[in-house]
């Protein structure tokens, strides 16, 4: 079996004429596999460089968190994000913080 055009999982199954991926409930025919993938957006920092899951960037402004008194500083090192689809495109971990969402506008890749 392919893996799934949209997430790479390789648990794909049959059902009937469609592939089905358990993972992400992406379901394709198995003709349109490497059509789908093309059509993925390219999510760019602020800078324009391709970002990727797992990669690692910096915070290029101050950023408030909202409800809170927290900010994320300038400089701010970002391990192993996770690329999302919506208006915050980026899930990621910070240290002193925790879990948050980022705008890609906001981050530089190292």
């Amino acid at each position: 079996m392919p893996a799934c055009p949209k997430c790479h999982s390789s648990y794909v199954y049959e059902d009937g004429a469609l592939l089905v991926c358990p993972e992400c409930a992406h379901e394709w025919s198995a003709t349109e596999g490497a059509e789908d993938n093309s059509s993925d957006p390219i999510i760019k920092d602020a800078n324009g460089n391709a970002l990727a899951d797992g990669d690692t960037v910096t915070v290029i402004k101050d950023l408030k968190v909202k409800g809170s008194s927290l900010v994320v500083k300038v400089g701010t090192k970002v391990k192993n994000i996770r690329l999302v689809d919506g208006d915050h495109d980026i899930d990621c971990k910070i240290d002193g913080i925790g879990a948050m969402k980022l705008k890609s506008g906001f981050v530089k890749k190292i």
